[in-house]
């Protein structure tokens, strides 16, 4: 029968990146494509020990239902987190989420009506793109270079559009890598404190940093030391520090704010798992996560060395990278008039996989760009990807050469 589908049913595509992994999964195709971390350094022990603790002391009541707002001990705990990171808040400004994935849902969900327009990144997270194009959003790209959002730019699109908020990942971005710039941090929060526009700031990546001497400040703690009402909401998560398949972020925000998403979530799913949140306050309780992440970063930093000095003694001509400071991806700029998404089904033929730029592009286009994640492939296969790609490049340029001639 034809199935009468809702008009966002209708509009809703799936995510390339996902389709990108399905693809890989049980081939032999080496994927520098998902934003996966390093399975090897899942505190496997760790996990295990948390989750078994919260059955021996949590009873029955670890399988029962629980608050939409999240477990309260580790509610109370992610404030002190994030007192340590110069966000001063209390439970009542969290709430947890089933990654930070489903807070971009709910702050959409409570804030954005048809037609109401957000400003990003250029480029920006793919999923975020979705979630937006989903509720019907005006997604207006601002002027963006390596030390973030041009204000000049920024200022004029909030005049011209008044914007329900910008979406922003200012350390370690999503798809470039890049970190804004101590100016761009605060003159950003200075505009949308002039113009009373919202800032959601998306935090995946912040403390996977490869110099512990350097200091990125959150956009939320630079609003606070400004006083006055909040203009920023945070959202973090779980999933890049302990393990993805705990499925834990959070959103921090004004309590109007939180209890509206709160109302939506219950909606939605009632509540994030229990247990999951159980385990993790757990796991905080005795686990290390904070030298975890260091030596997390350190295997980052390695790996990312190692795969742009393996991309250098390839000399491709006309191609440049960004050398990550942090977080999971390299963003790769080929020479004017490549295609990436033509060279993607190259790569694949050859057997290795990235994400083509213009998908990360509110009007598709950076063409000529591409994401390398440098976190999951073992550091033994990165030669033999780089060797497939650049065998994709040489069929690439190869195919340009002859089509020219015709």
């Amino acid at each position: 029968m034809e199935h009468k589908f809702s008009g966002m049913a209708r509009t809703q595509g799936s995510s390339m990146v996902r389709d990108i992994l399905k693809l890989t999964q049980g081939t032999d195709v080496l994927s520098l494509a998902g934003g996966l971390p390093a399975d090897a350094f899942f505190p496997i022990e760790a996990v295990a020990k948390a989750y078994e603790r919260v059955f021996r002391l949590g009873g029955t009541t670890a399988l029962q239902y629980g608050l939409t707002e999240g477990y309260i001990p580790l509610r109370e705990r992610l404030a002190a987190i994030m007192s340590s990171q110069g966000i001063s808040v209390t439970r009542d400004n969290i709430i947890m989420t089933t990654g930070s994935q489903q807070t971009i849902d709910l702050v959409s969900r409570v804030l954005l009506d048809p037609q109401d327009t957000v400003l990003v990144e250029s480029p920006t997270y793919l999923a975020a793109l979705q979630v937006f194009n989903s509720y019907g959003a005006n997604i207006v790209s601002v002027d963006t270079d390596s030390n973030g959002m041009q204000l000049d730019d920024l200022e004029a699109k909030i005049k011209k559009h008044q914007p329900k908020f910008v979406y922003v990942i200012p350390t370690f971005s999503n798809p470039a890598g890049s970190v804004w710039s101590m100016e761009r941090r605060t003159g950003v929060v200075e505009l949308c404190r002039k113009y009373g526009t919202l800032i959601f700031e998306d935090d995946p990546y912040g403390r996977l940093k490869f110099d512990e001497n350097l200091n990125f400040p959150s956009l939320f703690s630079i609003d606070q030391q400004l006083g006055g009402d909040s203009h920023v909401m945070y959202t973090s998560t779980f999933s890049k520090t302990v393990a993805p398949g705990v499925r834990s972020g959070w959103l921090v925000a004004d309590q109007a704010i939180v209890v509206k998403v709160a109302n939506a979530k219950q909606s939605a799913d009632l509540h994030s798992s229990s247990i999951d949140q159980r385990a993790l306050n757990e796991l905080l309780d005795f686990f290390d996560l904070d030298g975890h992440i260091r030596t997390v970063s350190a295997e980052y930093h390695t790996r990312m060395l190692r795969l742009t000095s393996l991309m250098k003694e390839r000399q491709w001509e006309g191609i440049t990278w960004n050398d990550a400071l942090g977080g999971m991806f390299m963003w790769v700029t080929l020479p004017e008039g490549f295609r990436s998404d033509r060279l993607l089904q190259l790569a694949i033929e050859e057997g290795v996989a990235f994400v083509p730029g213009q998908v990360f592009y509110a009007d598709l286009s950076g063409s000529n760009h591409m994401r390398i994640n440098f976190t999951h492939t073992d550091p033994s296969l990165l030669p033999k990807a780089v060797d497939r790609l650049d065998r994709a490049l040489k069929m690439y340029t190869e195919e340009s050469v002859v089509k020219s001639v015709r």
